[in-house]
């Protein structure tokens, strides 16, 4: 929904730059083979008309074009509906309560960008929609697009777990949001547990038809459904590696943490992300090995989300509580051994905390992927730092094979990855990275989003032919 870009007013006018987030990071590839727009909301409240077509300029020079949004609207979309109700259900999360307000805020927002892309689209077009924000949009769109005479392939990726068919049907507008996914041509998922969610719960809510693998037939429509693996730029993390000011840093810190081992965690604030369970099974760590204490740090990195949500203040006010009363246990005069920073860290500092770091410990109760994994093994070609990663990251799919697999409500276990982590075999540590890196290099970004608007271009072609 949002644009991947930063808008701020400058002397009377508007200045937009690209966002360094996952999905422009995600179709940067794309951008030497395929000409795009970005189409979605700036960010920001703008009524005044000139200041409207002074952020549309500002934007044309980005190859984006803004949808404006007044801001009850977008908060009632974005926050109340999207985050609020959607968000939960889709991460597996009970006790959410449906109001209809915020639906009504989520159907107008999506007609609202059915009519803006619609209106700027010609036949023959791609068009890529992206995540549980814009549910409804593909069937909005193809709508409109028919009363206009166009053709146009649609396709789209959902960047969040899907859920199994218990959890989907706790939602009262469930029937809505498929019923709008299911008129484009392609859907994306990153795993194959979430393309099987998606396609049981069609058969099941919808009756539609799935026999035939990664398709699902529906009101005499073929929809092609796949498993496409998102990933990062390696290259990014390699060459910012060998920069003067992160080589020093990272000189700093390992003379810093000289003869401890350090394990990093780098962490949304959000529920899904087990930060509780991860602080807890860190105590648990200290309490059932005293003799590690001064030589194993926790450095935790918590970048601020959704701070004006309430559920999300008491969530950090939990976390801030539960880090003190960690390091009131177990520090020594000579240090403490947890650094909990709920704030959001440069890419250079960033960089260099994976490169020191000998573990990345990740407790996911949920997570579409988690491209952290990723990013940390990027930075350990050196090191061959040990990747721990909870069981329910879409990423333990694939990177199952090369790190170490635990449950993240089972402190005991959590304990014992954490500990088999620092003490395992160099030779395993370099077997279990190498199988990582290979992984992470092939599977970019790049490649991402080019197998997705291939398979998407292949439909337009010939969209009766079989997925």
């Amino acid at each position: 929904m949002l644009l991947p870009l930063s808008i701020k007013r400058v002397d009377g006018s508007f200045q937009s730059s690209l966002s360094s987030g996952g999905l422009v990071t995600s179709l940067s590839g794309l951008t030497k083979s395929t000409e795009f727009r970005w189409f979605g909301w700036p960010g920001i409240e703008v009524k005044d008309a000139n200041d409207r077509e002074l952020v549309s300029q500002s934007l044309e020079e980005q190859k984006a074009i803004p949808i404006f949004l007044d801001s009850d609207l977008a908060h009632e979309h974005y926050n109340g509906f999207s985050n609020r109700i959607l968000w939960p259900i889709l991460h597996y999360q009970s006790g959410v309560t449906f109001d209809d307000g915020p639906w009504q805020a989520y159907k107008r927002v999506n007609e609202l960008f059915a009519n803006a892309i619609a209106d700027a689209t010609d036949s023959g077009n791609l068009i890529w929609v992206h995540d549980y924000h814009l549910m409804l949009l593909p069937e909005l769109l193809r709508s409109r697009l028919l009363q206009q005479g166009k053709s146009c392939a649609i396709g789209f990726s959902l960047h969040t777990p899907f859920p199994a068919g218990d959890f989907w049907r706790n939602l009262p507008v469930r029937k809505h949001l498929i019923d709008g996914m299911l008129s484009s041509d392609l859907i994306g998922f990153h795993t194959e547990e979430y393309k099987q969610n998606f396609s049981d719960t069609c058969a099941s809510l919808l009756g539609a038809r799935t026999e035939i693998p990664n398709q699902i037939q529906y009101k005499n429509r073929l929809i092609c459904i796949d498993r496409f693996i998102v990933g990062i730029d390696p290259q990014k993390f390699t060459d910012a590696l060998q920069e003067p000011d992160v080589q020093e840093r990272i000189r700093t810190l390992e003379e810093r943490y000289n003869g401890v081992k350090v394990i990093i965690g780098v962490d949304r604030l959000d529920h899904i992300k087990g930060l509780t369970q991860k602080l807890k099974g860190f105590d648990a760590f200290l309490d059932d090995h005293p003799e590690l204490r001064n030589k194993v740090v926790l450095i935790q990195v918590a970048v601020p989300s959704r701070e004006d949500v309430k559920e999300y203040q008491e969530l950090e006010t939990e976390l801030s509580t539960l880090a003190g009363k960690i390091n009131g246990k177990h520090a020594t005069p000579e240090g403490t051994p947890l650094l909990y920073m709920h704030r959001s860290v440069p890419f250079t500092e960033l960089t260099a905390l994976y490169s020191v770091a000998d573990v990345c410990l990740l407790t996911s109760t949920r997570d579409g992927m988690n491209l952290v994994s990723f990013e940390y093994v990027a930075c350990q070609e050196k090191r061959h730092g040990v990747l721990v990663l909870s069981e329910f990251a879409g990423a333990a799919s694939f990177m199952g094979q090369g790190s170490i697999s635990f449950h993240p409500a089972n402190t005991t276990e959590l304990s014992e990855a954490i500990f088999r982590a620092l003490n395992l075999d160099p030779s395993e540590r370099k077997k279990k990275y190498e199988y990582l890196r290979d992984f992470v290099n092939f599977n970019t970004s790049a490649r991402w989003g080019q197998t997705f608007t291939d398979k998407l271009s292949q439909r337009c072609r010939r969209p009766g032919d079989p997925c």
